[in-house]
This record gives structure tokens, sequence and C-alpha cells, in this order.
């Protein structure tokens, strides 16, 4: 059934009516743990793009854009956003800390559990549905997603925080040319951007998320080219593999054409087989 349900946000700048694009929240009232400063970059945000009242299926996507975690890509963020609200699909952009402004790991793992949480938080608010609430990311804002699917937890009960009590759990993962390894088959930029220049064996195993599935990481959508030249399409296969063994469900799709950074340009089929898998889970009409 369709979300029906019309909301007004009152803000500090004023009134924004339920539906489109609403006020980037921060996702940590005061400084966020592990921050290097006060300016912009150093402050993760989360920018909720809603449907119109009469699309909306209540199903939320979190989305983490690419760009080697050294910038993040517009089309793969606001981008995916709007094209998903116009499916009924509420977009959820994250601004996470990047590793060309001084932050490595943990910190990105940091933001994308709290956008999470703050987004289970915040459903009520946005006519979202906590328990349809999937991740989605490309390139290296697929490893992010990646990472999230397969290091969540069932939130701290004990918090004063009532966003800490929230579980970091996705229903589901949408994967774009991800990075998925930081090992052989890694996008250089990507690991030095999140580790470091000689990162240690153990921290490489443990952001190697082929290497980090169990049978309770959500189903996963996965999208690659064959002609891919900046992540190699193996990234794709060996996470397929680890999800085939853990019985966890997924969707792979490898094109033969097309590349890297795509998003949704050229008209690629990608998009239509990715809104026809959300459906088979409910989360599109």
């Amino acid at each position: 059934m369709k979300a029906i349900i019309a909301f007004l946000i009152v803000g500090a700048v004023g009134l924004s009516v339920y539906g489109g694009q609403l006020d980037s929240l921060r996702l940590w009232e005061g400084a966020a743990p592990g921050a290097l400063g006060e300016e912009d970059k150093d402050v993760p945000t989360l920018t909720p793009y809603l449907p119109d009242p009469d699309k909306a299926t209540g199903a939320a996507m979190l989305i983490c854009p690419g760009g080697g975690y050294a910038a993040l890509a517009e089309h793969e963020g606001k981008g995916y956003a709007q094209w998903l609200a116009g499916h009924g699909v509420a977009g959820l952009v994250l601004k996470y800390r990047l590793g060309s402004n001084g932050y490595r790991h943990p910190v990105m793992l940091k933001d994308v559990t709290r956008a999470m949480r703050l987004a289970k938080y915040k459903a009520g608010d946005w006519g979202i549905d906590p328990e349809r609430i999937g991740v989605m990311g490309s390139s290296a804002g697929g490893h992010l997603a990646s990472t999230l699917l397969t290091h969540f937890d069932s939130g701290h009960p004990d918090a004063e925080d009532p966003v800490e009590r929230e579980s970091s759990r996705p229903a589901l993962g949408v994967l774009c040319y991800a990075v998925i390894t930081m090992g052989e088959n890694t996008h250089k930029g990507s690991r030095y951007n999140l580790l470091g220049s000689e990162p240690d064996a153990s921290l490489i195993k443990e952001l190697s998320n082929e290497l980090q599935v169990t049978s309770e990481t959500p189903p996963v959508f996965i999208w690659h080219t064959y002609k891919d030249g900046a992540v190699k399409v193996e990234n794709s296969l060996d996470f397929a593999y680890a999800l085939r063994k853990a019985g966890v469900p997924f969707a792979l799709h490898v094109y033969e054409k097309g590349g890297h950074g795509m998003g949704l340009g050229g008209g690629h089929p990608w998009a239509g087989d990715c809104l026809f898998w959300l459906k088979e889970h409910g989360f599109v009409e």
C-alpha cells in the first residue's frame, strides 16, 4: 500500500513540504567522533530526497556516492536519490568523511553506521518503514556500502543517545561497480585513502568484504561491467561467490559493455534490472 501521508517539516530556516529534497542533517548534533576540525569537510550529513506522497512506497535507500574515498560524485548521490524518489523510494544521500581530508578507517564506517541508525530513528518523520531501508553504493561508495552490509550491529539498547539504540543492519544492498576487496584486486587509490600507505594485514582482511560475508548478510543486487578499467570485475564476482557460499540471496549482473563511474548515464539496462529486483523485494510497486 502506498504511503499517502503528508508532513510539514518545520526547521530553523522555514517550512518544507513533505516530498522533494529536505535540509541536510548532521549525523551527530555536536562534533562527529574523530573530527579533525569544524569545516564542512569535517561534518558528515544525511540529505533526504523524499518521493511525492502519491508515489511513496515507504521504502528508502541510504546512498554512498563513489569517488575513491577522495571525493563524492554527485551523480552517484543526488542523481540516484532523485531517480529512486521518482519510483517511490526515498533516497538518503550520505556525505561521509574522506581520506583526502585526512580521515582513515574506521571514520567512514562510523559515518555510514550512524547514518543508517539515524534513518531508522527519523523514519516516522519521513514516512519510511524502518524495516525497509537499504544501502546503495558505487565504486568506493560501494565498498562503504558493502562494509555496512558485513559489519552491522543490532544497536546499543542502553545508550543514552536514542539514535545509537537503533540497529545498523540494512534490509538489502545495491552495489554498483563496487570496490569490495582490499587485497590483490583492490582499487589502490581507494585502499590508500581508506587505510593509508602501509595498512596492517589484519586490517586488509577486515575490510576485504568478500571475506566478511555470513548467513546474516542481507540480500544484494550487484552489477559491474567486463570492460571496467578502474575497478576489476573480480570484486563483484568474488562477493557474489561469498554470498552464494553463505546462502544469501543475490542478483549478479555483469554486462559486457560500459565503463566505470557510469551512474545512470547512457541508458544502461542496469537501472531497469535493479528496479525489477527492488520490486521483488517490496521496495517499488
